[in-house]
């Protein structure tokens, strides 16, 4: 009787504790996103994105906050559409992509808002300092794909100043933030 009373405990905390799901992102079949924007003297936005980068997240809609979330970006792959801007950037006036050829970012902690919102707070390296920042993420949705798996998605936002990072070329007063727009696809595994 004991025996059985143990298995059966052992296997309901196994199959709780496998609830949450681990997702891989899925930037070869290009369903996930880094993508930016910053103001141009004050008069538009100039945009692109970073073209390489990977990771992975934990997530369990039963429990959100136990989810975690790692990201590893390439500099190299910044890209605006535009040659001579990008080289720049790349130099070692912005991103330094010689010296700091990656930047990361670690989830801390993830706050459920309800209604598939979360608070994703966590560390991001960039130009080789790190700073906490907060992510506002949106569940898109989650399901089998045609193929035989799991998805789940999400989108998110954050805004980071040049100057917490120890980029302090001058462009001016209304380019001192980046922001940050995120879509990430993630295959269960």
């Amino acid at each position: 009787m004991k025996k059985t009373l143990l298995a059966t405990g052992l296997l309901s905390l196994l199959s709780f504790s496998s609830l949450a799901a681990d997702y891989v992102i899925d930037t070869q079949g290009a369903h996930a996103s880094i993508n930016f924007k910053i103001k141009h003297l004050g008069y538009s936005w100039l945009t692109g994105g970073f073209n390489q980068f990977d990771g992975k997240f934990s997530y369990d809609a039963a429990k959100p906050e136990a989810s975690s979330v790692a990201v590893t970006i390439k500099t190299e792959s910044f890209d605006s559409n535009h040659a001579d801007r990008d080289k720049h950037i790349k130099s070692d006036d912005f991103l330094n992509v010689s010296k700091f050829p990656e930047a990361k970012f670690v989830s801390t902690k993830v706050e459920n808002l309800g209604d598939g919102n979360l608070k994703i707070m966590g560390d991001f390296t960039l130009h080789g300092v790190t700073n906490s920042i907060v992510i506002e993420t949106q569940k898109v949705g989650e399901g089998k794909d045609p193929w035989g798996g799991y998805r789940a998605g999400f989108e998110g936002s954050t805004r980071i100043a040049l100057a917490d990072y120890g980029i302090t070329y001058n462009l001016g007063p209304a380019s001192t933030y980046v922001e940050l727009m995120l879509n990430v696809e993630g295959i269960k595994q």
